[in-house]
């Protein structure tokens, strides 16, 4: 429903990128580039291009994470507790990570928003 509204101009005009090592081709509907590896994200972050947005992908942001091609994360906390589910963040055998928190709001229904830097 989004790419056809108004509100959303901004991302529509965005290139879109699909990190996939099972898809043939981009997805039906939805022009993407594939990319296949994170050496090919390596060398997008590295080209003239504005930042990499990553949505909903808990093991691809991982993956960035493990690679240490994050430079930020944008968080929204919501007040409940879930006995189990996937781990957001990497559970790799790997170095602290510093953040800083940059941003932060409250909203009416008790969700956070939370913006971190990464500290290199």
């Amino acid at each position: 429903m989004w790419p056809a509204m108004e509100d959303f101009a901004g991302y529509n005009a965005m290139p879109r990128y699909v990190v996939s090592t099972t898809l043939a081709e981009g997805v039906p509907g939805w022009p993407a580039t594939v990319l296949r590896s994170l050496d090919e994200v390596t060398a997008l972050k590295q080209s003239e291009g504005g930042p990499i947005l990553v949505h909903g992908s808990a093991t691809l942001g991982a993956s960035l994470a493990e690679a240490g091609l994050v430079d930020r994360y944008h968080l929204l906390v919501f007040p409940v507790l879930l006995g189990a589910g996937k781990r957001l963040f990497s559970d790799a055998d790997m170095d602290a990570t510093n953040l800083e928190l940059i941003e932060h709001d409250t909203y009416s229904n008790g969700i956070q928003m939370k913006v971190y830097d990464v500290l290199h």
